[in-house]
């Protein structure tokens, strides 16, 4: 297909009954959680329970079932954080042809295995995105094999934006969509399709802070390359956007919008305790991104466009997200070096119902042990009013506490 008759409407109609036979349809989910903090109405199109995890087999199954044959037995290569590196090697076990795959060596373990498991050679390569793009690059001339890009490609953006057109068959009177952005063809897509067919609809993208190259290249009018990125969102820690279809961003999306790492780590327990769904934290962009849009009375899908995650990172997202809503958190307290003390201690924090989960005693804070030896105490409590109250009562007690930053892991 020209790239000409991509990303409109008709190819969207197109690539809607091609990706429809190897993806699973994800129904929109309400949100009473979030609808209730938005003051909207609020739905999820959960990618994350997509074959393979994430939205990325749309792209890569178009790509390849308009590819020509000849370019397909060559074999085919990608660079990729996780997400298009299953969603081609699936495609390509789809095809029965062979996949090269070159991913950062900092992809989580989990999906650098399972695109192993579907079949496709991985290579570990660099920091970050640019650095495996740079890499494959290289492969495919050695090797002589096609080279599918993740985003910069309009036949990938066009297989991404069939998720559109389920979130408007399934919520024709949908008003915005919120759209995680990395290098860029899945926002692409979506717009593309969302504007052609109904231009009312707002399409934003939702970007890390540390990552923001969307943002910055929109605000320059032009593709710019960041310095560095820094975010726990790999799966869109990428420098540069896509070259190909930056004007399509241009010209369908409405607004780009950041949000800290922080955030997205509060956003990981909304979802885990009011939906039972783990979405990894660039799915989790357009969740975070609820807090500070002005959406009120508004039908709204979050796109979750991934939930591989490994548990080692689940792990320390959620101890985060614990200590930054206060439901854990360590105190320093100063005491004599006499028996009862500790028990005295305890026994305080039991009465306003904390829960202790770790003690550190230091005899060697001061050269006088018998006037004070100091015990940092981590708890588990409801949050920061009970934090506080507990707080008070160790104050009330005259042990002057203070509050430090836990220091090793305390989850597992």
């Amino acid at each position: 297909m020209d790239k000409k008759e991509l990303l409109t409407l008709k190819a969207f109609e197109d690539a809607y009954e091609k990706v429809g036979q190897v993806t699973l349809t994800t129904e929109l989910i309400y949100s009473d959680y979030f609808s209730a903090i938005a003051h909207a109405k609020v739905y999820f199109k959960p990618e994350n329970l997509q074959r393979t995890g994430a939205y990325k087999v749309r792209g890569a199954y178009y790509k390849l079932a308009t590819m020509s044959e000849k370019a397909r037995e060559k074999g085919l290569v990608t660079a990729s954080a996780g997400n298009h590196a299953q969603g081609v090697a699936y495609a390509a076990a789809a095809f029965g042809v062979k996949a090269v795959i070159v991913m950062p060596t900092t992809t989580p373990l989990i999906k650098v295995n399972r695109t192993k498991d579907l079949g496709a050679e991985v290579i570990l390569h660099g920091d970050v995105y640019d650095d495996a793009y740079k890499m494959a690059l290289r492969v495919a001339k050695e090797k002589g094999l096609t080279f599918v890009h993740p985003f910069d490609d309009a036949a990938v953006a066009t297989g991404q934006g069939t998720i559109a057109m389920e979130i408007v068959k399934e919520l024709p009177t949908v008003d915005y969509i919120l759209v995680p952005v990395g290098g860029g063809g899945l926002l692409a897509g979506v717009a593309a399709f969302a504007k052609q067919l109904n231009p009312k609809i707002k399409v934003i993208g939702v970007e890390p802070t540390g990552a923001a190259c969307m943002k910055e290249s929109l605000t320059k009018g032009k593709v710019i390359t960041l310095k560095n990125v820094n975010t726990i969102a790999d799966g869109t820690a990428v420098k540069t956007p896509g070259k190909e279809i930056f004007p399509y961003i241009k010209k369908y999306v409405d607004d780009i919008v950041t949000v800290p790492d922080e955030d997205l780590v509060a956003s990981f327990l909304d979802m885990v305790e009011n939906h039972k769904m783990i979405v990894e934290n660039s799915g989790l962009l357009t969740v975070a991104a609820l807090k500070q849009l002005k959406v009120r009375g508004k039908k709204v899908v979050a796109v979750l466009s991934g939930g591989n995650m490994d548990v080692i990172t689940m792990s320390s997202v959620v101890q985060q997200g614990l200590i930054l809503r206060d439901r854990i958190f360590t105190v320093s307290v100063l005491l004599p070096d006499r028996p009862g003390e500790l028990t005295r201690v305890s026994g305080t924090i039991a009465k306003e119902s904390g829960n202790v989960i770790k003690l550190e005693h230091n005899q060697f804070v001061s050269i006088n042990r018998n006037a004070a030896v100091e015990l940092r105490i981590t708890l588990e409590a409801f949050g920061t009013e009970h934090k506080n109250q507990i707080m008070k009562a160790l104050e009330k007690e005259g042990y002057r506490p203070r509050l430090v930053r836990p220091t090793s892991e305390i989850l597992i």
